[in-house]
């Protein structure tokens, strides 16, 4: 029987990415985004069906789920889309706040509770979340952004609990640095002059060099295929050198020594 999956943020990046590599494996995939009418490649494929949803609409959100579920059985809900905020927090004003948090954190609390009561009645269905690096270590110029990954991540791990009785798995996907043009298409950067220094440091991690040392999108989104389909208990992947590298070293080191580490970097 064919499998169903509903994925956000899905006109680039790992939700496109992800998009193609569900629907190449004979899935019926979801593919929502906010301007579906500019969307050239995933409307021309079988089984994909594009639909619009700004993730921080709730009446869209609602309705769009409500129209997806009565159409179809979701097997997987990906709670892809989002972006990054990047300054020091006396940069940033508090509209820009509020959309972050609108648009990473409550997008996927809010889309998640839409879907619940779909996979609760049939007994079974996964939340994939996409977190971050940041969302497992704080990163500085990363304050806003890392409290919704951390968020999300604590999210998931407390509905996994709540969920597990009804056959229901939430599991989260937490990538590094990724090929793709995030640092252009899907970043928002405030500067402050005090930070000068500080900032400078920091993005050194997007300029086009480092970006080509990332990995892959098209290997997360192979990590994302796997979460889904390898009927393994488990909650958190790790995804991407840079990732993994940074996760091991906080497990093996400790927070603490870790954290001395970093903020040791960025001292001057």
């Amino acid at each position: 029987m064919q499998k169903t999956i509903f994925i956000t943020g899905a006109s680039s990046g790992l939700g496109k990415s992800a998009a193609k590599l569900f629907q190449s494996q004979g899935w019926r995939v979801i593919a929502t985004m906010r301007n579906p009418e500019k969307e050239s490649e995933l409307n021309k494929l079988k089984d994909v069906v594009v639909l619009p949803l700004d993730v921080t609409n709730l009446d869209q959100i609602i309705s769009i789920t409500k129209k997806v579920t009565n159409l179809y059985s979701v097997d997987v809900v990906m709670n892809n889309a989002g972006y990054g905020l990047i300054g020091v927090l006396e940069s940033l004003n508090d509209d820009q706040i509020q959309r972050q948090i609108t648009t990473n954190l409550l997008s996927v609390i809010r889309i998640s509770k839409a879907f619940t009561s779909h996979f609760r009645e049939k007994k079974s269905g996964m939340f994939i979340n996409i977190t971050s690096t940041f969302g497992l270590i704080g990163f500085p110029t990363c304050s806003i952004y890392s409290a919704t990954k951390f968020a999300i991540d604590g999210f998931s791990e407390s509905m996994a609990y709540e969920l597990a009785q009804f056959g229901i798995q939430v599991k989260i996907i937490a990538p590094g640095g990724m090929q793709t043009d995030f640092a252009v298409r899907s970043m928002e950067l405030e500067k402050h002059d005090a930070y000068e220094e500080l900032t400078a440091e920091v993005s050194k991690g997007y300029s086009a060099e480092q970006i080509a040392n990332y990995t892959k999108v098209e290997d997360i989104a192979q990590i994302v295929f796997e979460a889904a389909t390898d009927h393994k208990n488990k909650l958190r992947y790790v995804a991407g050198n840079d990732a993994i590298g940074l996760y091991d070293q906080r497990l093996k080191e400790g927070t603490e020594v870790q954290f001395q580490s970093i903020k040791t970097m960025f001292t001057f």
